[in-house]
């Protein structure tokens, strides 16, 4: 079972550091310099974790998979949302098949 205390926790400090100095905090320099910023740097880290998993280094998947969320939990804060907005979505989807919720989708 995934540990939700320590994704909240993080998710705490993320929320926190929108406000401290761009000199004194990674993310709070990530938060200044923009969503672009931000955008870029998880497309660096969904790429490298694409390169860990081609390279079939277990280790290695799962640093990079860790940076990954860790950015993603960025961009979720600049926009106010939060791992509880995934969460729920992920609730909702639960026992629906793939194929059915891509279509309500792209319905319409």
């Amino acid at each position: 079972m995934i540990d939700l205390e320590v994704i909240h926790r993080v998710q705490a400090t993320l929320t926190e550091r929108k406000n401290a100095d761009p000199e004194s905090s990674y993310v709070a320099g990530l938060y200044a310099k923009g969503t672009d910023a931000i955008c870029k740097k998880v497309a660096e880290e969904a790429a490298e974790t694409i390169m860990a998993a081609k390279d079939g280094d277990r280790l290695h998947l799962v640093w990079e998979v860790t940076d990954l969320w860790f950015h993603c939990m960025v961009l979720l804060a600049q926009f106010g949302l939060s791992v509880d907005d995934v969460m729920s979505e992920f609730r909702r989807r639960e026992g629906i098949s793939g194929v059915d919720e891509k279509k309500s989708r792209t319905a319409g």
